[in-house]
């Protein structure tokens, strides 16, 4: 198969949503349907319930939310589709935010009953903010729920959306009949006995044909007939192009855990969603057809083996053939590596790959050479922009617990931090470390590796700290700045990457130190140019 045709091939996506809303479970029923797994693991095996194919980390199946991004891969009719599953929960939120630039396009989960919840919201808006290609999936029709047509409308007002419904549900809850897909004029009619069958649709052109009574009942045929016809009416045709560039949204409606409404989804995916996309460097726009290798590191995940001490970085290919053995340039570094074992991935089951193709995710070995954001290239400099770290919301000191472990609390916490769990501030004036997070059930997932990963214990302490900000002088030989690291030197830290941080301890700090040193500058991320 030629290079093009192999990215013509892919469909690289994230799923986002609110926690709850079924995102790990329409990510298995997804799996499902590809034929990657045999049954689900919503299903109660010998009464011992298994844990989400994509949840493999002990804290995960323990707590039963997706702390960090699952890569999944399968082939579906001849296509070869990534799935990103990423944390719902706000408080792994920017593992999400990094992930987002590793996609080509994402399918946002939203629960019946609820709506559109306040996380969905923020993931959206980063979603516009980079125009990916959007498809909604409505979840949980099986249950009661807000009327189909008050969700389209909430969709388009709080998550600012073009819909477009391409499928359409007869009934909801207790009256939940079936499904019309309007992109493939099928009738899909439920039956929520077995959650492992999967039903073929009835292929149905002409919804006004009398057989429509007899299937669904003529009240049921009645109300669906109308409501199609409003939605002809209301709604816009679907374009691919508008879809494409971010400003048209399809939705479908479903139950992923009856495996309703699954298929649709994912016929339409396949046949709609973008292959990989051209992506934006310091220098220039990347296309994904080029034959030179370019790719970055989004993610890097330590342990994922416990028995072998192994972090794996997650590598996104941008553009070129990535081949087993081949030395390519680590661009920060400045030097040629190359790998003997990169992994394609299954949830946790990894297998080794010759070559990989844009879009693909590819799991290399790392020893401590990559750091999120890293570019790998033939030879070219330059780096693909969009992954900065965000200042966290909660700080802590880290103390050791264990004065015999000190050297395994300090690895432990170095690669935790290189994963992007955290980050991690060291005290100009002590030397005393700070943990800052997005999110405060970060801490305890940082403690629970650290004992049960590297075999360390910590403790925490409060410290008053509102905002990390990273320090831009417009000249370090200035008086200005030297005064303003005189003044504020108790609260002057520096980042894993050596980059000077204000701990800040309000916003009227913030303020009165950006009137006072007007040309020290201060920034909430840490990639600013």
């Amino acid at each position: 198969m030629s290079f093009l045709e192999e990215i013509e091939k892919r469909r690289t996506f994230g799923i986002i949503s609110h926690p709850d809303a079924g995102k790990t479970t329409l990510t298995e029923k997804l799996l499902l349907f590809g034929g990657a797994i045999q049954e689900a693991g919503a299903v109660k095996n010998n009464k011992i319930k298994k844990g989400a194919t994509s949840d493999f980390m002990e804290i995960e199946r323990q707590r039963g939310i997706s702390v960090a991004t699952s890569v999944l891969a399968f082939l579906y009719k001849d296509r070869k589709i990534n799935i990103l599953d990423t944390p719902g929960h706000k408080d792994f939120a920017e593992d999400t935010f990094r992930t987002l630039t590793a996609v080509d396009s994402v399918i946002v989960v939203i629960d019946v009953a609820k709506g559109v919840e306040e996380q969905t919201e923020k993931l959206v808006k980063v979603c516009r903010m980079r125009k990916i290609p959007m498809i909604v999936f409505i979840n949980k029709l099986d249950r009661e729920g807000k009327d189909a047509f008050d969700l389209l409308d909430e969709v388009e007002q709080k998550l600012n959306l073009k819909v477009t419904p391409l499928s359409f549900p007869i009934g909801m809850g207790y009256d939940f009949k079936g499904i019309y897909n309007i992109w493939e004029k099928k009738l899909n009619i439920f039956s929520g006995d077995n959650k492992q069958t999967i039903s073929e649709g009835i292929e149905f052109k002409d919804v006004n044909h009398p057989e429509l009574d007899k299937i669904v009942g003529e009240k049921a045929a009645n109300t669906l007939r109308e409501e199609l016809e409003l939605i002809y009416e209301v709604y816009p045709e679907f374009d691919q192009k508008k879809y494409i560039a971010g400003d048209q949204q399809p939705v479908f409606f479903g139950s992923a855990l009856n495996n309703f409404g699954v298929k649709e989804l994912l016929d339409c995916f396949i046949d709609i969603a973008p292959n990989p996309q051209p992506k934006m460097s310091n220098t220039r726009l990347v296309d994904s057809k080029e034959n030179k290798l370019s790719g970055f590191v989004f993610k890097i995940h330590a342990n994922m083996d416990p028995k072998h001490r192994d972090r794996l970085a997650f590598v996104k290919i941008v553009s070129g053939t990535f081949k087993r053995n081949t030395p390519y340039l680590h661009v920060r570094l400045g030097k040629k590596v190359k790998f003997s074992s990169p992994n394609a991935f299954f949830a946790e089951k990894k297998q080794i790959v010759d070559e990989s193709f844009p879009g693909d995710i590819v799991g290399l070995h790392d020893t401590g050479n990559f750091k999120i954001g890293d570019t790998l290239t033939e030879g070219e400099q330059m780096n693909f922009k969009g992954i900065p770290s965000f200042s966290p919301e909660h700080f802590r000191y880290v103390n050791n617990a264990d004065p015999m472990k000190a050297k395994q609390l300090y690895k432990g916490l170095d690669q935790l931090m290189d994963e992007g769990v955290a980050q991690l501030f060291t005290l100009d004036m002590n030397g005393r470390r700070i943990i800052g997070t997005v999110g405060a059930l970060q801490y305890e997932v940082i403690q629970y590796r650290l004992e049960h990963e590297y075999g360390a214990k910590c403790t925490y302490e409060n410290i008053s700290v509102h905002k990390a900000c990273w320090v831009q002088p417009e000249d370090e030989k200035n008086e200005e700045f030297k005064e303003f690291k005189r003044v504020k030197q108790r609260y002057l830290a520096k980042d894993k990457q050596g980059q000077m941080v204000f701990l800040a301890d309000s916003p009227f700090t913030i303020q009165m130190t950006q009137s006072k040193y007007p040309t020290v500058k201060l920034h909430f991320t840490s990639e600013f140019e």
